[in-house]
C-alpha cells in the first residue's frame, strides 16, 4: 500500500475541497485523498468513490507530486466536437430559422452537416454557439410595419421620456391607464411536479372589469372596477378619483386610443377637471406601463390556480391590486421600471 505522510493543513484542505470546488471531478479527487488520509483501506476507498484502484493509484501519485494543487489539474480535455466546423453555417441559419425544440434542431443540423448526435450533445452545442431557449414575444402585425416603428420611437424620445423626467422630479404627476378583463376561467401555467396537474375550468361567463391608473413614481394604483363593461362613465370616474387625490402639481394620464377613452365626454371632463390625456400612437401597447401590472396580476394570483366562486375570483384581484404597491412592493418596482420595449432592432418570425 502506498504511504504518505499527511499534514494537518491539507487534511483540512482535503476536507473542504471535496465539497466547495466547481468541479466535480476535482471533488471526487479531494475525497478519495482524504479518506486515505483517515486510514481507510484502498479497497473500501474505491468502493466508495467508484474508481478503480489505477484511478486511486494515479490520484496518489499526483498527491505525492504536488499536494493538494496537484489534485485541482485536469487533465482530460475531451474531443473537439466535429460540429464545430459547422458552427457558422448552423448559426447563419437558426438565425433566420429558430428551432423549437432540440429535437426539431437536431433534424436540422443532422440535414446541414451529414452528423447525428444525441439531444444532449446537440443542447451543449446550442448552448456553446450562444442559442438560448426564450419565450417569444408577440406584438400588433401593424406595429412592426417600419413607419409605425419610426413614429413609436419619436413619440416615446419627444413625449413620453420628457414627461417622465417631469414626473421624476416632481413637476408633474403621471399615469399610465389602461382596462383588464379578467374573465372568470382556468389560466394555464407551470407547476414543478411529480405528475401532470389538471385544474378545473370555471364556465367563463362572468369576468371582473379593473379600469386602473399607475402612478408611473410612486407605482401607487388607482382603480373602477365592474362586472358590465368598461365605457366613457368609467374613464370619467377614474378621472374623479384622481382629481379628488387634491395634488399640487398636473396630472397626465397616458392612455390608449380605445374609443371610450378617446371621446368627447371623456376629454370635456378631463379639461373640467384641469387633467391632460395623452394619447399613445396606434398600435404602441409596449409604452404602457400597466400592461405590465395587469401580467403581473395574473402570474401573482390566477395562474394554475382555481377559484370555484366568482366572488372569490374578484377578491383575489382585487386584493394583489391593492396590495402591490405595499406587499408586493420589491416585485413590482423591478417589474415597473420607465424602460420600454424598441422594436427597431428586434429579430422578428415571419413564417
Amino acid at each position: 500500500m502506498l504511504k504518505i505522510n499527511f499534514v494537518e493543513e491539507d487534511i483540512k484542505k482535503l476536507h473542504y475541497e471535496r465539497y466547495h470546488h466547481p468541479h466535480p471531478l476535482v471533488q471526487k479527487k479531494m475525497e478519495a485523498i482524504y479518506l486515505k488520509s483517515q486510514g481507510v483501506t484502498h479497497k473500501d476507498i474505491c468502493r466508495l468513490c467508484q474508481i478503480s484502484k489505477t484511478t486511486l493509484t494515479k490520484y496518489i501519485r499526483q498527491y505525492q507530486t504536488g499536494r493538494v494543487e496537484e489534485l485541482t489539474k485536469i487533465e482530460y480535455k475531451g474531443q473537439t466536437s466535429k460540429l464545430n466546423q459547422y458552427s457558422r453555417q448552423i448559426e447563419e441559419y437558426f438565425k433566420i430559422h429558430p428551432a423549437s425544440s432540440v429535437a426539431a434542431a437536431s433534424d436540422v443540423i443532422e440535414k446541414i452537416t451529414g452528423i447525428k448526435r444525441s439531444p444532449t450533445q446537440i443542447r451543449e452545442f446550442m448552448k456553446r454557439i450562444g442559442l438560448r431557449c426564450l419565450k417569444v414575444g408577440y406584438v400588433p402585425g401593424k406595429s412592426l410595419e417600419p413607419e409605425r416603428i419610426k413614429e413609436v420611437e419619436v413619440y416615446k424620445i419627444e413625449k413620453l421620456e420628457p414627461l417622465l423626467e417631469q414626473a421624476i422630479k416632481g413637476e408633474k404627476a403621471v399615469y399610465f391607464v389602461d382596462a383588464a378583463h379578467f374573465v372568470h376561467r382556468a389560466y394555464l401555467g407551470f407547476l414543478w411536479c411529480f405528475v401532470r396537474t389538471f385544474i378545473c375550468s370555471p364556465s367563463g361567463r362572468r369576468r371582473f372589469n379593473v379600469l386602473g391608473a399607475i402612478n408611473a413614481v410612486t407605482k401607487e394604483i388607482i382603480t373602477v372596477t365592474n362586472e358590465t363593461y368598461i365605457n366613457a362613465e368609467s374613464v370619467c370616474e377614474l378621472l374623479i378619483k384622481i382629481a379628488d387625490l387634491g395634488l399640487s402639481i398636473p396630472s397626465v394620464l397616458i392612455l390608449d386610443n380605445a374609443r371610450y377613452q378617446k371621446c368627447k365626454l371623456v376629454s370635456e371632463k378631463a379639461e373640467a377637471l384641469g387633467i391632460e390625456l395623452c394619447y399613445l400612437p396606434a398600435y404602441s401597447p409596449q409604452l404602457n406601463l400597466i400592461e405590465r401590472l395587469w401580467k403581473f396580476v395574473r402570474n401573482e394570483c390566477l395562474y394554475s390556480k382555481y377559484y370555484e366562486n366568482f366572488a372569490d375570483f374578484k377578491a383575489e384581484i382585487s386584493t394583489c391590486i391593492g396590495t402591490a404597491n405595499t406587499d408586493r412592493k420589491e416585485k413590482l418596482d423591478s417589474l415597473l421600471t420607465l424602460n420600454f420595449q424598441s422594436f427597431a432592432k428586434v429579430q422578428i418570425l415571419t413564417v
